[in-house]
């Protein structure tokens, strides 16, 4: 589902394609601008005239209580107001609905404890579990192994090309750049794997090669924190009474012109229940369509600190993240700036200033 500003353009023109083709990254080879003595190259403008904005829409209810056509509000056990659309039911979005201090935790535990074995990540098929990337990568130590006959693999699961492992199944191990140049090793840096890093997942493990949950692979409940937090943040979009189980979450990592493809969230037993959907760091476009790609797709903004819940028919929907602003002047991220402004916290800062974090927590049976 990932994509990139490099891939093909040869889909077919549905009317979900062409929505993410107009709302992509596409940089300017003509154009270059200059920023601390390094040379980039511009991004092309981008029409952002018909985005949904419920930043401005709950602001411009708040002042005259008025409301675009097609949006509905209600109030739940929230600092912020839920919205929904009429033609989408199911969809509900809470702008704002996480303070800054909940997504600066959040963003921490993304990079530091949800990648950590047993969790799964995209780097699992290469390299095996991998343990502690965030601290070897703040150290500057790099993950090596020694040489030795090498077999050619092809793995099924995403974002895996063909690739090579050692006969012998030594395991990569982490080491400082000094020990790795004293040997012949393969090796690459824990901070290319940290900006390499796609995914995790959380709780019960998605097999990405059978399209399905495996209760056989190990795994470690969902954090009691986030369990609580998504159990409260499910309540509207479930009747009075029924409660929000979490069971499995994936954490989707972004970086400049990274895409996540419109697809279903089909794989869950039970659609009436929600997907809790968290957004951290840099500010996204998200296309919501229709049951087919050739229904014209809604697109909307995802701030950090939105939630975004999907049950029912909306569960139905085509969906996507065509875009994310890492450029100052759009990505809004001025409040997580200034509380990661810690000495400490400089690495995460680092990290979050050109990323975008979700998590989408699932109820599977």
């Amino acid at each position: 589902m990932y994509g990139s500003e490099n891939n093909g353009e040869d889909s077919e023109p549905t009317a979900f394609r062409i929505a993410e083709k107009k709302y992509k990254l596409y940089y300017d080879n003509n154009a270059f601008s200059k920023n601390k003595n390094k040379t980039k190259k511009q991004a092309k403008p981008v029409d952002l005239t018909q985005v949904l904005d419920f930043k401005s829409i709950q602001e411009c209810h708040h002042r005259n209580a008025e409301l675009p056509p097609g949006i509905t509000v209600f109030h739940d056990k929230f600092s912020s107001p839920v919205f929904s659309l009429q033609n989408r039911p199911g969809f509900y979005f809470i702008p704002g609905a996480l303070s800054t201090e909940k997504q600066c935790t959040l963003i921490k535990e993304s990079l530091i404890d949800f990648p950590q074995p047993p969790n799964r990540t995209n780097h699992n098929v290469i390299y095996g579990p991998i343990h502690d990337l965030f601290v070897a990568a703040k150290d500057g130590k790099v993950l090596v192994k020694e040489e030795s006959p090498l077999v050619t693999v092809t793995s099924s699961e995403p974002s895996a090309d063909s690739f090579c492992i050692e006969a012998d199944s030594k395991e990569w191990k982490f080491t400082t750049e000094n020990d790795c140049s004293l040997k012949k090793c393969r090796s690459i840096s824990a901070s290319a794997l940290l900006r390499k890093l796609r995914w995790s997942t959380l709780g019960l493990q998605f097999d990405w090669s059978k399209r399905n949950y495996d209760v056989s692979l190990l795994h470690n409940k969902i954090p009691e924190a986030l369990c609580e937090l998504a159990k409260q943040l499910a309540k509207p979009a479930l009747p009075a009474g029924v409660e929000f189980r979490p069971e499995a979450a994936i954490v989707n990592y972004f970086t400049s012109g990274d895409t996540l493809g419109g697809h279903l969230d089909d794989m869950e037993a039970d659609w009436s229940k929600p997907i809790v959907s968290l957004s951290l760091g840099c500010k996204a476009i998200f296309l919501l369509g229709g049951k087919s790609k050739e229904d014209l797709p809604l697109a909307m903004f995802l701030r950090s600190g939105d939630v975004v819940l999907m049950a029912g028919e909306a569960r139905e929907c085509f969906h996507g993240v065509p875009r994310i602003f890492t450029d100052k002047e759009n990505s809004e991220i001025g409040h997580l700036e200034t509380l990661l402004a810690h000495q400490d916290d400089l690495c995460i800062l680092n990290y979050i200033q050109t990323s975008r974090i979700n998590i989408n927590i699932r109820q599977v049976f």
